[in-house]
């Protein structure tokens, strides 16, 4: 667990128990009006156990302050914002998830990212999509809905046309080369990949194997309108909305962009790695 995820839960729980102090309740008495055991009291306040939004707005109303309500259900959203292990996220299954990314991309009007290692989500087709998500359920214990959260996944895309939205995805070519599917399924993911590096809102770069890199390609993330980055390990996913954080990324994507190339470069390296394919190189 994240430093900062569990001292801001630590911080949540040092305000549980003020609430419960300024009502006069001792934790079995706030537990019987809960309806819990005095263990989850004890829990939440010393920050060994993280609340739901329903479990701090029944709190703030049985300590006689239900209007500490939003500001305790605020303190949770910035947890959560911070960090959100898969084991937690994916507890209801990988279609959540692809909602979850599906109501950000609706907030969202310009978008930047960068990839290190796979095609990113809004530009894959629904097999290659298969694949990755198959190949990440092997690591995850949750329940097995591929292809729910394929199709969750593929109407998300629906967002590459709507007005109003700009998107700039830069690509490191390894990810033109990995294989979390069959060679057959990375060919037609390249050919289509190879159809968005025309002009148009969906601006697709990618930096060669031979770049002089600005910046080491580092973990994959995306900006949100220079106000959120998401980004992910092998055990979580950070929602990062600091400025300081924005700052930093939004820093690392400016380096890395001029690296890129475009156009009838970009589009030669994609045949490049599609005829490494065809000839079994």
């Amino acid at each position: 667990m994240s430093t900062d995820f569990q001292r801001g839960r630590v911080s949540l729980g040092v305000r549980l128990r003020e609430l419960r102090v300024e009502a006069g309740l001792t934790g079995r008495q706030l537990a019987d009006r809960l309806g819990c055991t005095q263990s989850k009291i004890s829990k939440l306040e010393n920050g060994r156990q993280t609340p739901t939004a329903n479990d701090l707005a029944a709190w703030a109303a049985c300590t006689g302050q239900p209007g500490a309500s939003a500001e305790l259900i605020g303190r949770l959203r910035g947890l959560e914002t911070q960090y959100r292990s898969w084991r937690r996220q994916l507890a209801g299954g990988y279609r959540a998830v692809q909602e979850a990314h599906g109501a950000q991309a609706r907030e969202t009007r310009v978008r930047r990212s960068f990839d290190p290692t796979l095609i990113p989500g809004l530009l894959q087709t629904a097999a290659y999509a298969r694949g990755v998500l198959t190949r990440y359920a092997a690591l995850h214990t949750a329940p097995r809905d591929i292809e729910a959260a394929v199709r969750a996944r593929m109407r998300r895309q629906y967002v590459l046309g709507e007005p109003g939205r700009t998107f700039h995805f830069l690509l490191w070519e390894g990810a033109l080369w990995a294989r979390p599917c069959g060679a057959d399924v990375l060919a037609a993911q390249l050919e289509h990949l190879a159809a968005r590096l025309g002009p148009g809102p969906v601006r697709l770069g990618l930096i060669p194997f031979g770049a002089d890199m600005n910046v080491p390609a580092g973990v994959g993330f995306s900006l949100h309108d220079n106000r959120l980055v998401i980004t992910e390990t092998w055990h979580a996913e950070m929602w990062l909305d600091d400025p300081a954080d924005v700052a930093v990324h939004l820093a690392a994507w400016k380096a890395l962009e001029r690296n890129a190339v475009y156009g009838s470069t970009a589009h030669r390296i994609v045949l490049g790695a599609l005829r490494s394919l065809s000839t079994g190189e």
